[in-house]
């Protein structure tokens, strides 16, 4: 097996979708920090790298991979013992797929990034209820993909459930989760918080993240 590495920020989400597998897979890597502040996913070097300049990127023996649904499909299918954290029958993962599709486009960007981004590069603390709204909507989504499952895509933990815990988890930031009107989301939250691995590759990067939310006093707007 070649070194692997991976490059990211645990303030991101889809880096720390990429430690949780990493951990799940038992899979001895080293992680280097990008500091987006400094530019350095903007620098000659990474954009060789991935030329998108996005986080997280990885590393295998020359090879560089980026986006962390790619990445995390690929390190199951080629260093997994087995399939279960990326189905190989077809219907099976094409639900992961679903579940993967709906965290890049309804949640993350949807979400989480149209609202972070103006937060982070412009200030802009004013928030529309529309966005706020559209969280609660993505809420009320998850609630029903675990109607019949135990987790995301059905009894056991797959790489959809680390790409939505750890987008969720940057999401309470902005609206907290009523317990009592989505019990299986909140159950499926604490059952993935109390994987051995959790804390470490998605609680500690997420904390900060909702911190960093919380911290600048946001105002929510019609």
């Amino acid at each position: 097996m070649g070194k692997l590495i991976l490059y990211g920020i645990d303030l991101s989400p889809p880096v720390r979708a990429c430690l949780l597998a990493f951990k799940a897979l038992n899979l001895p890597f080293e992680y280097k920090p990008i500091d987006l502040m400094k530019l350095e996913h903007l620098s000659e070097a990474y954009l060789k790298m991935n030329p998108q300049h996005t986080v997280p990127t990885l590393e295998d023996d020359g090879n560089f991979i980026w986006d962390s649904h790619a990445i995390m499909a690929y390190l199951v299918s080629k260093y997994g013992k087995d399939d279960a954290l990326y189905p190989k029958e077809l219907l099976k993962r094409a639900v992961v797929d679903q579940r993967l599709h709906f965290e890049s486009g309804v949640m993350f960007q949807g979400g989480l990034r149209n609202i972070m981004t103006p937060l982070l590069v412009r200030n802009q603390t004013k928030i529309p209820q529309y966005q706020i709204d559209a969280i609660g909507e993505i809420y009320n989504f998850l609630e029903t993909f675990l109607k019949d499952n135990t987790y995301m895509a059905g009894e056991h933990v797959t790489i959809a459930d680390f790409s939505i815990i750890s987008t969720t988890t940057s999401l309470v930031g902005f609206k907290e989760i009523d317990a009592s009107k989505c019990p299986k989301l909140t159950a499926w939250i604490k059952r993935m918080q109390s994987l051995p691995y959790y804390q470490e590759a998605n609680g500690v990067g997420a904390a900060k993240i909702v911190g960093l939310i919380k911290s600048k006093q946001l105002t929510i707007v019609p």
